[in-house]
């Protein structure tokens, strides 16, 4: 039988203790613990029925019926799917396997300085290697990781390693699980780097040092000229693209746990994850999830921020009324703020909420704030370049929006991305290339109704009107209350010129 305790997935097991999930049990059968037990001694191996009827019921004659039987409780347990397993593996007419990445037990193998995971995201950046051979690159490849380290620091609910901390592994090679179990952190950050003549080629990955997962990897490779701007440069890419794989990571590892064993990282990580797919019974479920994170965890900064984003975003899409959306939306940014002036979704909140009240000055005010807090933010940028470009200042708004997409090209956000640069092009008059963001925002998230107005009223404008007035038909299906009357009250151009284009736009496509 297994007799050290070890870690699978989100699970510890221990044959005395039994199998916890954070710090929940796990309640099994105490033929199930003999079974898990037992396939977990021999990872990897194939192993027989008949290994497992005298392991498990040495003194009994018992049929298949049991054995499977405990097979579907061990599975239930550890929400296994029998069509792709995870952890247990069945092999018709041979037995069973178990195929789970493990690592032995922080409580029963722990060594000494060994520090348990913090309660929220924790990352180190690894020294990249110089592979290059020349030592004139050491401090390149240095400067990379410790700029790094500054930028990632940005992102407050992030933890992230001291440079002293992840430096003193550099003259020696480690096992990064050994690096992020020593430290007490479930990310590892490194990569390398290569010069070629002129040229410089930076590869970075992300790794779960739990689960021994790889969330991201990238390459980047680079003409050599200014070395500090070249730095300058590398680094906000990573650090761009790293924050929203970070917070999907987290979102999947959040959804997979119980609503009992959630802390507050939890919650809010599990609410992003429904927010982002811009429907409304998603972001419905993401407001009751931060609701209830706000009511165990009322002094938690990033959950009030988030619920005050989500409650205005409602409000905006027609979700909700707009009397209870922005009230309630604006007094949780500004007790995020209050709670925490350097987190930067408490300032977008805050922001987006000014722009739906129209006080425009408020609002970009309050974004540029949240860029200037973490100037890496894909997301950041993304709402600047709407409150830029519900106002009418295009060039800005598209400038930022193409940078939200520079640093995150693949950010699950990316649908309002496009839909901030749509709305500075139908501003400007540029009803074609609206027409054209508004179409991928859509491809990307059908749902997203925002979009779906605005690419009503750009096609309308272009000149295609039967195209316009058929989409304006399933948008009026699914948005009942829109009228001119709601649309002067809940979408936020700034002025009254740009609403009257809209609303010509709008008109065209059928809106009575």
């Amino acid at each position: 039988m297994q007799e050290r305790g070890l870690t699978f997935g989100r699970f510890r097991f221990d044959p005395r203790r039994g199998l916890t999930a954070g710090a929940r049990e796990v309640r099994l059968t105490p033929k199930a613990l003999s079974l898990l037990s037992f396939l977990a001694a021999r990872p990897g191996e194939v192993v027989t029925k008949d290994e497992l009827f005298g392991a498990v019921w040495p003194e009994t004659t018992v049929g298949d019926a049991a054995l499977v039987t405990c097979i579907q409780e061990l599975r239930r347990a550890l929400r296994d799917d029998a069509r792709r397993p995870r952890y247990i593996e069945t092999l018709h007419r041979r037995g069973y396997r178990f195929i789970a990445k493990t690592a032995p037990s922080a409580a029963s193998n722990a060594k000494p300085g060994s520090l348990p995971l913090p309660d929220r995201p924790s990352i180190v950046v690894l020294p990249f290697a110089n592979m290059s051979g020349d030592p004139h690159q050491e401090n390149f490849a240095d400067g990379i990781s410790d700029n790094l380290i500054t930028e990632l620091a940005r992102i407050r609910w992030l933890f992230v390693i001291a440079r002293n901390s992840s430096f003193v592994y550099k003259q020696r090679a480690v096992n990064v699980s050994e690096v992020a179990r020593t430290l007490g952190v479930r990310y590892v950050l490194e990569g390398t780097v290569r010069r070629a003549g002129t040229r410089l080629r930076i590869t970075a990955q992300l790794v779960d040092a739990v689960s021994g997962g790889h969330h991201w990897a990238e390459r980047y490779d680079r003409e050599i000229g200014d070395i500090f701007a070249v730095q300058d440069e590398l680094t906000r890419s990573v650090a761009g693209a790293i924050e929203p794989h970070l917070l999907a990571a987290e979102g999947v590892r959040a959804l997979a746990r119980s609503a009992n064993d959630l802390g507050a990282w939890e919650m809010v990580s599990q609410a992003q994850t429904h927010f982002w797919r811009l429907t409304r019974a998603d972001c419905a479920t993401a407001r009751t999830t931060l609701e209830q994170a706000v009511a165990a965890h009322p002094n938690y900064a990033a959950a009030r921020g988030l619920l005050g984003f989500c409650l205005v975003f409602t409000a905006h899409m027609g979700w909700i009324a707009r009397e209870t959306g922005l009230p309630l939306g604006r007094e949780h940014a500004v007790r995020a703020i209050a709670l925490d002036d350097r987190d930067s979704w408490g300032h977008i909140a805050l922001g987006y909420c000014a722009m739906m009240e129209r006080s425009t000055q408020e609002s970009i005010a309050a974004f540029r704030r949240a860029v200037s807090l973490n100037p890496n933010s894909a997301a950041a940028h993304s709402y600047l370049c709407h409150g830029l470009g519900f106002a009418g200042l295009d060039r800005e708004a598209i400038a930022h929006g193409e940078e939200a997409v520079r640093l995150s090209p693949l950010d699950p956000e990316t649908a309002r991305f496009l839909g901030g640069i749509a709305v500075a092009h139908y501003t400007a008059g540029r009803f074609d290339e609206a027409a054209r963001y508004t179409s991928e925002a859509l491809r990307l998230r059908p749902g997203f109704q925002g979009a779906q107005r605005l690419h009503c009223a750009s096609l309308a404008q272009s000149g295609r009107i039967d195209e316009a007035r058929s989409l304006f038909a399933t948008v009026k299906r699914e948005q009942p209350q829109i009228s001119i009357a709601w649309i002067r009250a809940s979408v936020p151009y700034q002025t009254p010129e740009l609403m009257e284009l809209f609303l010509n736009g709008m008109r065209t496509a059928g809106l009575r």
